[in-house]
Parts: C-alpha cells; sequence; structure tokens
C-alpha cells in the first residue's frame, strides 16, 4: 500500500513540475496583459471609444494610479484569503469524513 501511495505521489510531482517548466520553454517571448487592457481595446475597436463606468477607490484616495507594488499587495492579499477560506472548507471536509469513519468503526 505505501508503494502505491509513494508511486502516485512521485507521479504528482513529476506532474506539477511539468507545468511549471512547461511555460518557460513554450512561451518563450509571449507578451502578456492584463484582461482589463484587452477588454479596453476591444471595446475601442468596436465603439470607437471606451470610457470607464469608475474610478478604482484605491486611486480615488491615492489621487492617481496605484503602483504596481501595492496593486500586487493587495491582489496577493485577496489570493491568500481565498486559499485561506477554501482550505478551511477543505479541512472541514476531510475531518467530517474522517470523525464518520471512526463511528462506523465503533
Amino acid at each position: 500500500m505505501k508503494s502505491k501511495k509513494r508511486k502516485l505521489t512521485i507521479a504528482l510531482l513529476l506532474a506539477a513540475a511539468l507545468i511549471i517548466i512547461t511555460p518557460l520553454f513554450v512561451l518563450k517571448g509571449a507578451e502578456f496583459s492584463g484582461s482589463d487592457d484587452a477588454g479596453s481595446v476591444m471595446a475601442e475597436e468596436i465603439t470607437g471609444k471606451y470610457e470607464p463606468w469608475f474610478t478604482p477607490v484605491l486611486e480615488q484616495a491615492l489621487n492617481g494610479e496605484i503602483p504596481g507594488e501595492i496593486e500586487s499587495l493587495v491582489f496577493c492579499i485577496q489570493t491568500g484569503i481565498g486559499v485561506g477560506i477554501i482550505a478551511f472548507f477543505m479541512g472541514r471536509l476531510v475531518e467530517r469524513k474522517h470523525q464518520e469513519s471512526l463511528r462506523t468503526k465503533e
């Protein structure tokens, strides 16, 4: 049983490494931009002009555009909060299954 788990673990680690390394070679020289930029460009192509509906709250507070470092920080904080919530509920589900399996053994 342990060798089966070990093989699965090694296969998953190799798959993860492949997913991480492949884009470095396949996407050489690719340019990436945000979805906001792509959306505004597409709207300009279709209608001929684009005006945003509102200004982000942080941009209003800072009287200008948000520095890239702050924007990245806010994005990372949002990501961390989301991952924390997902991990919490996944942990609850695993613990619930564990408790149910203990009850059925009794």
